[in-house]
């Protein structure tokens, strides 16, 4: 365990928290995980600060678990597992590095949110591919980090995308940088030459940051990270498709991206579109969600500095043909929400309250990787638990969104609760748990898994989990970075 002073010898004293109020706050989020108070909070301000915290750590065996993101926290893997661990907030670290409109990529580091990076992209005139609709406190390189998708598709080329190059303490406290940021030289030689740290491969063949990517801080500390982003186009065009049925607008989907012609593409269900834009489950909901038809796609066709019209005007006139031919039918508004309002809504961060957190005050996710066709059938295997769990299916949120050129997608299920009612908490829990279970047993991927049922994921391929804890040993040989997430 370490000496608070010698922490505060590394961050100042000031930096150093173990009152009751600080260490009730990082030991539980609004996740099903149990609560466990850390040892003490500290809050460097540079990635110097990281390394020395992280090389006193290994010495000492303290456990670390590194929090980028203010509250609040809904999975679990900030909270620690292991008792005397040191949380390390790094909401400190919050400075735009650079955003670089002529080569589309932004440097920032950890503390960084959605709600700050947004605005100062646009004013470049560059924008990121992101989620949807994350929260402004949410770090924008947590959410890289942890590989949430993105709503762009047609810029996506691998499912590490849009992280270009990182830095990152190891568990042995030694730094690293990927792709390009690798050498030669340090990053601010780099950039007196002109270097930019965009592309993820560099000096060696590996992509390093897959390492790291999707880890949950179990290997080391990011403390920076650069992303491609994208012009802002000069003029955008959003459309919607309703449908009771959601083979049509998955096949839509799937055209649109392979062809390449649009930007954002997702669909939701009504019951999610309906809370986006509901301050709670009153009246405006239930309005909402009673005139919206069960499946939405929302897409953009977009034009950019060179004749804008002219694109956007041969892109639509090829959508009609293919919507012709798919019997489907583009709109501007459905059930009087206009497709201009979920663009509006969609290219920001979500205003607080968080848009899953208004219905009934708490939520659980189920979120996996499927294949196009598998995805019908598996939102039919949630809907029957659902149902023979009690839970009320109208209200179930579904959200897919393609990914990877259109190659696959992401499948996430939104059960609401309130997490004032033991009964309601204790059915969302287990039905989660049986659907985890009975989707994976049908083809679902768990890339990301949380909680309680990460054992369950990781221990489905023994082999690949070997080979996780062998990585571990060599990048954190002591076992101190956020020790018992993803068994490891």
């Amino acid at each position: 365990m370490i000496a608070k002073e010698k922490l505060a010898e590394i961050v100042g004293g000031t930096n150093v928290g173990d009152d009751a109020a600080t260490l009730a706050a990082y030991s539980k989020d609004e996740s099903f995980v149990n609560e466990l108070r850390p040892a003490c909070v500290v809050k460097p301000h540079s990635a110097d600060e990281v390394k020395q915290l992280v090389t006193l750590a290994s010495e000492t065996l303290t456990p670390l678990v590194p929090v980028s993101s203010g509250p609040p926290h809904f999975r679990g893997d900030t909270i620690p597992s292991t008792g005397g661990a040191v949380v390390v907030d790094l909401s400190g670290m919050n400075k735009i590095v650079f955003v670089d409109r002529p080569r589309r990529v932004a440097m920032v580091e950890p503390g960084v949110t959605f709600g700050e990076i947004i605005p100062a992209a646009e004013k470049e005139g560059i924008r990121l591919n992101m989620p949807l609709l994350p929260r402004s406190t949410k770090s924008v390189l947590g959410s890289l980090m942890d590989r949430e998708p993105v709503m762009m598709p047609k810029y996506q080329w691998d499912i590490s995308d849009p992280i270009a190059c990182l830095e990152v303490v190891f568990g042995t406290g030694e730094d690293f940088r990927t792709g390009q940021a690798a050498g030669p030289g340090s990053i601010e030689e780099q950039w007196a030459v002109g270097g930019v740290q965009k592309a993820p491969y560099g000096p060696h063949v590996a992509t390093w940051h897959r390492l790291v990517q999707g880890a949950k801080g179990t290997m080391g500390i990011s403390t920076w990270v650069s992303m491609r982003c994208e012009l802002l186009p000069k003029l955008e065009e959003p459309f919607v498709i309703g449908s009771a049925q959601l083979p049509p607008l998955m096949e839509m989907a799937s055209w649109l991206i392979r062809l390449r012609m649009v930007n954002e593409c997702f669909i939701l269900s009504g019951s999610d579109l309906a809370a986006i834009f509901s301050e709670d489950r009153s009246a405006d909901y239930q309005r909402l969600q009673a005139a919206l038809p069960a499946w939405v796609l929302f897409y953009v066709v977009a034009g950019y500095d060179y004749f804008p019209e002219e694109r956007v005007d041969s892109s639509l006139s090829d959508i009609t043909e293919l919507a012709k031919r798919l019997a489907v039918q583009p709109a501007r508004a459905v059930a009087g929400l206009s497709a201009r309002e979920i663009l509006k809504a969609v290219q920001g961060p979500c205003p607080d309250p968080y848009w899953k957190l208004r219905g009934k005050g708490a939520f659980e996710d189920v979120l996996f990787l499927a294949p196009n066709d598998k995805i019908e059938g598996l939102v039919e295997i949630m809907s029957g638990l659902a149902g023979q769990a009690g839970y009320p299916v109208s209200e179930m949120g579904v959200y897919v969104q393609p990914m990877v050129q259109g190659c696959g997608s992401h499948c996430e299920f939104t059960l609401t609760y309130d997490p004032e009612s033991a009964s309601q908490a204790a059915q969302v829990k287990d039905l989660a748990a049986a659907a985890t279970k009975a989707l994976m047993n049908s083809g679902a991927f768990f890339s990301r898994p949380y909680g309680d049922n990460t054992r369950l994921i990781m221990n489905r391929d023994a082999a690949s989990l070997t080979i996780l804890r062998k990585l571990k040993k060599i990048f954190d040989p002591s076992g101190i970075m956020n020790p018992g997430k993803l068994c490891l």
